[in-house]
Formats: structure tokens, sequence, C-alpha cells
């Protein structure tokens, strides 16, 4: 069914933190009434995590609102964050990112029609971007680029001069990738106040901006891409997804920072409305001998588990499940393409050698299916997203 413009309008700008130049959005998508044109950009750094379908999942909502949608592969954004990315990494690592959100969209069916893939170095070393990025060097203190990266960026005691220069190229992004508004989770927000005020200055209009909320990790925190325990990869098997669920802080009764809930109402209920036209998420009660306990909206799951009708265990189970379903088109691929595997093992050799994700349909003593995951982060510009501790995730 074809949504009229305000329904497009009230698709792009739901469940959003803040929105920057709201004007213009409403001037695209309600006067001019053409695609609004958005990216949303990650930085090349760790493996991508089950955080990432946060931001896929308001991806997924700009795509049907007839958005037209750039994925910046930051390579060079990476490699300029405190070196997170070797130079010699940076190409296997960028294929692999494209891998993993290419199937993370798929998996929740997302057409990709609209989507396009840019790598940063194809134009961030051009002759004109180099020079304006010099020129907005002329127009930054060094405070306001600290400034602007201090919640994205790595601080450290002495930090390379690097750091300064990743907010300064993601404001130009917004110019040179040719888009009406950038995406990004709330973490961005300094950053996306230094790129309005800066693209003026050069002579560019200024760009709208779309924040996600921070979404409580599985501990209450945000997510982290460096600690494997906490945070759930997108190739862990269904054992280890469980497991690391099983952990996961749940305090009974107590919906705020509750991050199973976040997941919940981030990721599980829009992917099942995109996939089965409603939202819908089923908990299971076999232990308890009981009737399943069917919920449409977050808010119904919230009132039952303030209320002790859905206990942590029951949630636990549900988000597991939910969360292996997710996950298991993306392994599937994985196992399927030999290329993926050697580029994973070029990507991150520091992991040692990787095993391919195990196939459901073989493994008979696989665990039933289990979801789970959340976060806080992006460039990967867009949303934030769990794991079981907390920094946030590798995204401009």
């Amino acid at each position: 069914m074809d949504l009229t413009p305000q329904q497009k309008l009230e698709l792009i700008t739901s469940n959003l933190e803040e929105v920057f130049h709201r004007k213009l959005i409403e001037d695209v998508v309600l006067t001019e009434q053409r695609p609004l044109k958005i990216y949303w950009g990650t930085a090349i750094t760790g493996r991508p995590h089950c955080a990432y379908f946060v931001p896929m999942l308001k991806i997924a909502q700009f795509l049907r609102a007839g958005a037209n949608v750039k994925i910046l592969l930051a390579d060079l954004h990476g490699f300029l964050d405190a070196d997170k990315t070797s130079e010699e990494l940076l190409e296997s690592r960028t294929e692999y990112y494209r891998f993993v959100v290419e199937n993370m969209l798929k998996a929740i069916g997302v057409s990709l029609d609209k989507l396009e893939f840019v790598k940063g170095r194809t134009y961030q070393l051009t002759p004109n971007y180099c020079f304006d990025l010099l020129r907005l060097t002329t127009m930054t203190s060094e405070h306001d680029a600290k400034k602007a990266g201090s919640e994205v960026v790595k601080q450290m005691d002495s930090s390379p001069l690097s750091g300064s220069i990743y907010p300064l190229m993601q404001a130009l992004d917004e110019e040179y990738l040719g888009v009406d508004a950038q995406f990004g989770g709330l973490d961005q927000r300094k950053i996306f106040t230094f790129a309005k005020d800066s693209l003026p200055k050069l002579k560019y209009k200024e760009r709208a901006h779309l924040m996600n909320p921070m979404v409580p990790g599985l501990t209450g925190g945000k997510m982290s891409s460096s600690e494997p325990e906490s945070k759930i990869d997108v190739l862990d098997t269904p054992e280890v997804v469980t497991k690391k669920i099983k952990k996961a802080f749940a305090e009974p009764k107590k919906v705020e920072n509750n991050g199973l809930l976040a997941f919940a109402e981030y990721v599980l209920f829009p992917a099942s409305e995109l996939r089965e036209g409603k939202p819908r998420l089923v908990v299971e009660r076999i232990r308890e001998e009981k009737e399943p306990l069917v919920y449409g909206s977050v808010e119904e799951m919230r009132r039952d588990y303030q209320d002790d009708v859905l206990t942590p265990q029951l949630l636990k189970t549900c988000v597991t499940r939910s969360l292996n379903d997710l996950l298991s088109p993306i392994q599937m691929a994985y196992n399927q393409s030999l290329e993926a595997q050697e580029m994973t093992r070029k990507a991150y050799p520091e992991a040692g050698k990787e095993k391919p994700a195990k196939d459901k349909k073989k493994d008979k003593g696989a665990k039933k299916k289990g979801a789970g995951r959340q976060e806080g982060e992006q460039h990967a510009n867009g949303a934030s997203t769990p794991t079981t501790n907390g920094e946030p995730l590798p995204v401009r």
C-alpha cells in the first residue's frame, strides 16, 4: 500500500529522540514530494554485532517511506579514530562490514533497491574534498574539534591529531554524499551540531539530522565491540547467544534501563511488523504449562513485566528465540560463502581461525533460536544498541 506524504513523514520521524531542521524534511516530503535523501555512516573498526539491528530497523523505515538511503562505509574514519583499524586491514574489514549490513537488512525483509553503499575513500581523497577539509580547519578551533568528537572518538591523555579531523570529515560527508539529512544515534549530537554550524561557513547548505535514542545494552549500559563477552556477534551460535542472554541483567518488575525490553521495542517489534505486517511477539510458557503471552506492543510487555506476569526468565527466553531467528539467515549466508569466511579471517586475524557459524539445520543438538541485543550508537550514524557491558557502537 502506497503511503501518503504525511504518513511518510510520520514514519521517517517515528521513535527518534531528536530532529534538527525538521522543516527541511517537511519541505522535501510534504511540499516537494520527492524522496528524502539520507545517509548513515559506520566507522570500520571492530566486528559488527547485534546492536546494529537498531539502526538497521530505522533504515528499513526510511526505505519504507520511499527515502533514498546511502550507507557510508567509513573506512578512513576507522583509521583516524586512534588507529582502531590499521591501513592494512581497511579493505578487508570494509568488505566484511558490507556483507554483514547487507545480510542484516535482508534478514528483516528489507528491499535494497533504494539503498547504496559508498566507501569513504572513493571521494574523501579527492582534491576538492581535501581542499574543503583544509578550508574547514582554518575555521575550526582545536577546542571545537575535540568537543565535537568527544562522545564518539576515543579520548586519550595525548590524543592524536587524527581524532580532531574525524568530526570535520563527517560534516563534509553530508555535502559530498549529496544528501538532505544525516542519521545517527544521540551520541552523534555534538558532531551534528558542528556540521549544522560549519557547512554554511563553506557556503554549503545546512542539512537535517535524525537521532535515534541511546538504547541500553543487556546490562543496562551501552554496547562494546571490543569485549567479546559483552556483545552478541552476528555469527554467534544459538548456544552462545543463549548463554550470553542468560547472563544479561534484568531486574524483576523494573522496566527502566532494561536492555531486553529495549531490544524488543527497537528491534523485535519493528522486525515482526516488517515481516508479518503487524508488531507481534509471543512468549511461550511451556514449563509453567500455561498459554503463551501474545504482545502487540512494548507497552503491553512493560505492564506485564511490572506486574511480574512476564518474568525475567520468560523475557530472556523470548528474546533469545527471536534473536536467533534473525541471525539464522545471516549465518546461513556466511556458511555458504567461502569468500565471506576468508574475508573474515583477513579482516580480523587477531581472532584466530574463524569457525563457520553452525548450520542450525544440521546441528540437531542446537537449542531453540534466541534473541537479544541492543545498543547505543553510530557514525554508524544512526542508532544505539546493546551488548553486555558498555561503550558506544563504532559508528560515526
